[in-house]
């Protein structure tokens, strides 16, 4: 059973097998095996146990096997949770609205994001806001809505991302300086 069927939002956690590297030639049987996963939650708590269940499963399994020492579990990235402080994403929201219309712009509420984005808020002790830029093609997108397969457009991180130039990246460039000018400039 997956970690993310074991709780309920806003305690979901998403964990993902994203790499397996295991010996270098197909007929000789490897001394060792890499598994990478990243882990997503919305509360450290939850992401703390279920590290905790991932490192006493894989210890459980490793012995069970007879392997011949203890697996070795190593953190290789972490990043604190993006979360949006309140006051600022409204200031941000409300300078999105004016300017690119009320139509164009909404709230997505918590996303499994595993971005080092959350670093600058938490470390720096700054407001800090995320926003996501649609890009996806509007005739691909509209169809995927009608068949109910939102969750099938492949998003960043996928091989299959492929967001249109025009206008994804204009849009992009003028929700950062809209922002930026809503501190700078209010």
């Amino acid at each position: 059973m997956s970690a993310s069927r074991r709780t309920l939002p806003p305690r979901a956690v998403r964990t993902r097998s994203i790499s397996l590297q295991a010996g270098t030639k197909e007929n000789v049987i490897p001394d060792e095996a890499v598994i990478k996963l990243n882990v997503r939650s919305f509360d450290d708590g939850v992401r703390r146990r279920v590290l905790a269940a991932i490192e006493r499963i894989v210890k459980a399994a490793a012995a069970a096997s007879g392997a011949p020492r203890p697996p070795e579990i190593t953190a290789l990235d972490h990043y604190p949770l993006v979360v949006n402080d309140p006051a600022a994403s409204r200031r941000v929201a409300d300078a999105f609205r004016r300017h690119f219309s009320a139509e164009r712009v909404c709230e997505t509420g918590p996303a499994p994001a595993s971005e080092d984005f959350g670093s600058f808020g938490a470390e720096w002790y700054v407001p800090s806001v995320f926003w996501f830029v649609g890009g996806t093609d509007p005739d691909r997108y509209a169809q995927a809505k009608e068949a109910g397969g939102l969750n099938e457009i492949p998003t960043n991180h996928s091989p299959h991302f492929a967001p249109v130039i025009h206008p994804t990246l204009q849009t992009g460039v003028e929700a950062l300086v809209v922002a930026a000018r809503a501190w700078l400039a209010p």
